[in-house]
C-alpha cells in the first residue's frame, strides 16, 4: 500500500478496492476536485460521479481539472449543499467521499457546517448499499471543524451495529489537530 502520510491518502487506500465495481459514486465536498479526480479515474468508465459544491469556482476547478485529465464526461457537477444530496442521487450508491472544512486557498468563511453535513450523512446512509462506503474527512483545527468533527463523531457513534460498521483513523502524534478520518460501511 506504500506509505500513508495523511487522512486523504488514506481515505483513497481505504476505498480503492471497492471503486472498481462502483457505479454511482459522490464526491459530496468537491473543492478542487482531487477526491472527484480520484473517484472517477478509479471507477468503470460507465460510472456515474456526483460532484457537489456550493461554491461556482470549486465546480469550476473540478471541472477542470477533470476535463484535463478526460474524465469530465462520467461527472455530474451540482452547485448545490451536500445537503441536498437525496434530492439529486436516486439510485442507490456504492461509494461517497466527504472531505470537509473550506475550500483550499479560497474563502476560509465558507465553509462545511455540522447541521448540513450530518443531515447529508443520515440521507446518503439510506441510499449507500450493503457493502457501500463512505470516507469522511473532518479537521477539527478550526473552531467550526472542531465543532463538525464531534457532530460527525457522535452521529457515527450512535449507528446501529448491525447495519454499520465504523471506524476512525487519525495521526497521534501530529501537533496542531491533525485530520480525523472516518470510514464507515453498510454491512447489512
Amino acid at each position: 500500500m506504500g506509505q500513508i502520510v495523511n487522512a486523504v491518502k488514506m481515505a483513497h487506500a481505504l476505498l480503492l478496492p471497492k471503486l472498481k465495481n462502483a457505479y454511482n459514486v459522490i464526491d459530496a465536498t468537491a473543492g478542487n476536485g482531487k477526491d472527484t479526480l480520484f473517484l472517477a479515474t478509479n471507477t468503470p468508465p460507465d460510472a456515474v460521479i456526483w460532484a457537489f459544491d456550493i461554491q461556482q469556482t470549486a465546480l469550476d476547478k473540478t471541472q477542470a481539472l477533470l476535463a484535463d485529465h478526460g474524465q469530465a464526461r462520467k461527472v455530474k457537477f451540482i452547485l448545490a449543499s451536500h445537503v441536498h444530496i437525496a434530492d439529486f442521487v436516486k439510485s442507490p450508491v456504492d461509494a461517497a467521499m466527504f472531505n470537509l472544512g473550506y475550500l483550499p486557498g479560497g474563502d476560509h468563511t465558507v465553509t462545511t457546517m455540522p447541521n448540513t453535513t450530518v443531515a447529508a450523512l443520515n440521507q446518503l446512509l439510506a441510499l449507500l448499499k450493503p457493502t457501500g462506503i463512505i470516507s469522511i474527512v473532518a479537521y477539527p483545527g478550526h473552531d467550526m471543524g472542531r465543532r463538525e468533527e464531534l457532530a460527525v463523531r457522535s452521529f457515527l457513534a450512535a449507528l446501529p451495529q448491525k447495519l454499520y460498521t465504523v471506524a476512525c483513523w487519525q495521526m497521534v502524534n501530529q501537533v496542531n489537530n491533525p485530520p480525523v478520518l472516518y470510514i464507515v460501511e453498510r454491512t447489512g
